[in-house]
């Protein structure tokens, strides 16, 4: 046996040289000297792997703090945990508050496609638990461990992927839990202490740098929000002060957010839409009864006074307004989701575009009092002549050439005059100067043919309103126009009296009726209109049709008495009183028609 001076010698050199515990114990040497050379190469070793795993968490720490992205921090964390434990496999789950368990978030190693989709309910396998404890776990065999609770869709996911060693510890920034961090192996092994602590420690930096990462995320999300703002508001503002219409608004809106858009007025109609708005099921084929109905995505509930975006199923809406005045609302949807940013987007959006209503409304009212004045002077009869023929042609209306006149009523007492006078304008379009006068709406069209002006317009306004339109004229002079007015009000008066609400038409539509509201009777002409059958068969046929009738209805509608009145057979009578039926209709004795014809066969005796 060498000296003791030569055996602390050999056991020096071999520590200073770094030689492995195999080979220091192979020393013969005293018991005592090699026990105490083998602590000295242990200390030595634990200090030299600690000071590698610092390295690897310092390293670790600058690369996570180059990395702006969720995504790339989450990879950088697993795979160094793999590497540092040097185990087959690492994971980590996220917590997710909404539903209140872990997901798979990241792995490295893995391959079993079950095992990177799970999730794990809070209390539930290892990871459960160190989620519910935020305490570290690990275990040798976690199939066989019974301190943890098993479920099936863990047991089976990891038996998957082949795990049997876990070692998971929680993700912790102060109180807040942010996930675990899992290193596992495919066979059995003991996880010593000082590798639960690494991997405490990577996850505890981990935590800190997803949160980072969040935060600054964030950030660049509220930056960007706002640049999105800014670029919305010089946007928003180059529409308005270039006198821009609302169509520019939701076109813009649509550009800025890539969301579809569509505004509806007061009354929830489409002023604008832009982008692709998706059509909504079961709904009919656009019409013009359709063109007039509300808009399917106009909300009926009250928004909010605020002027707040608030979701509705898939959709946001806004209400557009200036202080108490309901101008509308902003619709908007699609495939994109909206933040913050995107949000008061929209808002803003509302808001310039209540401006720009709120203009056209004030420069509506101002042009709708420019009418109403007109109108009003018109049918006073006292006005200058000359100056409201100017001022009429400025509207589109040349009051020197046939006009007609007509005047609409509605049973609907709750519509507003000034939505009714502006509806019916769009209805008639161009040459037309329509006003409110004495609570009725009153117009004044470019057309020969009063009958037809009025049907027209009243079936135009079918769709939205039950309007009674009489109509009167032509007039071919400003100063007719008073008593065409009159006209026409008893015109529309008679139509609701008959029962014909919603329909129009002329004192020549209305048959005796006619007679009684038209300013100027016609009485020939009713009479030609209703007997005209009868009369020109007996010109053609030398016949005498019109003094049967007469006869016939003198006699109380008796084919015998009749007979003796007129001196022939009650057959002649029979014969000539089917060919009437055959010439006027199979109605001609239903009270209302007999009373016609009756008026008539009497006038013309009046009228020679």
């Amino acid at each position: 046996m060498a000296t003791t001076a030569t055996q602390e010698s050999r056991l020096l050199e071999l520590l200073a040289a770094g030689a492995s515990a195999a080979d220091i114990a192979a020393v013969d040497t005293d018991p005592v000297l090699r026990d105490l050379a083998l602590q000295v190469r242990a200390v030595t070793d634990l200090r030299r792997r600690r000071e590698q795993e610092l390295e690897a968490l310092v390293e670790t720490a600058q690369d996570l703090a180059t990395m702006d992205d969720p995504a790339l921090v989450l990879e950088a964390i697993v795979l160094r945990a793999r590497t540092l434990l040097g185990t087959d496999l690492s994971y980590l789950t996220l917590y997710d508050p909404a539903a209140g368990d872990t997901f798979m978030r990241a792995t490295a190693g893995s391959v079993s496609s079950a095992f990177q989709q799970l999730r794990l309910e809070l209390g539930a396998g290892l990871g459960g638990l160190a989620a519910s404890t935020h305490r570290p776990y690990w275990t040798a065999d976690y199939a066989a461990d019974e301190r943890f609770r098993h479920t099936s869709p863990i047991d089976t996911a990891v038996g998957d992927e082949g795990i049997v060693a876990i070692c998971g510890t929680p993700l912790l920034v102060k109180d807040e839990f942010v996930g675990v961090l899992f290193a596992a192996n495919r066979s059995p092994r003991t996880f010593t202490p000082d590798e639960v602590s690494v991997l405490g420690s990577l996850a505890a930096l981990a935590a800190v740098s997803l949160v980072q990462v969040g935060a600054l995320d964030a950030v660049r999300r509220h930056t960007e929000g706002l640049e999105r703002a800014a670029a919305a508001h010089d946007r928003f503002a180059g529409i308005v002060l270039r006198g821009g219409g609302v169509g520019e608004i939701t076109e813009a809106l649509h550009s800025l957010l890539g969301v579809w858009v569509v505004l509806v007025d007061d009354r929830g109609m489409e002023r604008s839409a832009a982008g692709p708005v998706p059509e909504v099921p079961g709904e009919a084929a656009a019409s013009a009864a359709a063109a007039a109905r509300r808009h399917p995505y106009a909300v009926d509930a009250p928004l909010d006074t605020a002027g707040r975006l608030i979701r509705t199923g898939d959709r946001w809406v806004v209400p557009v307004s200036a202080v108490d005045l309901p101008l509308g609302q902003l619709v908007v949807g699609g495939p994109v989701d909206l933040d913050e940013a995107d949000r008061r987007t929209v808002e803003r959006a509302a808001v310039v575009t209540a401006l720009v209503l709120l203009g056209e409304r004030q420069r509506a009212d101002a042009q709708l009092q420019v009418r109403t004045d007109l109108v009003a002077d018109l049918l006073s009869g006292r006005a200058d002549l000359r100056a409201v023929v100017d001022a009429a042609r400025t509207q589109g209306v040349d009051l020197r050439a046939p006009c007609c006149l007509l005047v609409a009523t509605t049973p609907d007492a709750a519509t507003s005059r000034r939505s009714l006078v502006m509806s019916v304008t769009a209805a008639l379009g161009g040459a037309a100067l329509v006003a409110e006068h004495r609570g009725e709406v009153v117009a004044i069209v470019q057309r020969d043919d009063p009958s037809a002006a009025a049907v027209e317009l009243a079936q135009r306004m079918s769709a939205s309103s039950r309007l009674t339109v009489g109509g009167s004229g032509p007039v071919a002079d400003p100063r007719a126009l008073p008593e065409a007015y009159r006209e026409a009000r008893r015109t529309a008066s008679a139509l609701t009296a008959l029962g014909r609400t919603g329909c129009g038409g002329s004192a020549a539509d209305l048959g005796f009726a006619g007679l009684i509201v038209g300013s100027d009777p016609e009485v020939r002409d009713f009479v030609r209109s209703v007997l005209g059958p009868l009369l020109d068969y007996d010109t053609q046929r030398g016949a005498d049709l019109v003094r049967t009738a007469e006869a016939y209805f003198q006699a109380g509608s008796s084919p015998r008495h009749a007979a003796t009145a007129l001196h022939v057979h009650v057959n002649t009578v029979a014969q000539r009183l089917h060919r009437i039926g055959e010439l006027l209709g199979a109605d001609w004795q239903e009270p209302t028609r007999a009373l016609q014809i009756q008026l008539a066969l009497h006038l013309r005796h009046l009228t020679g």
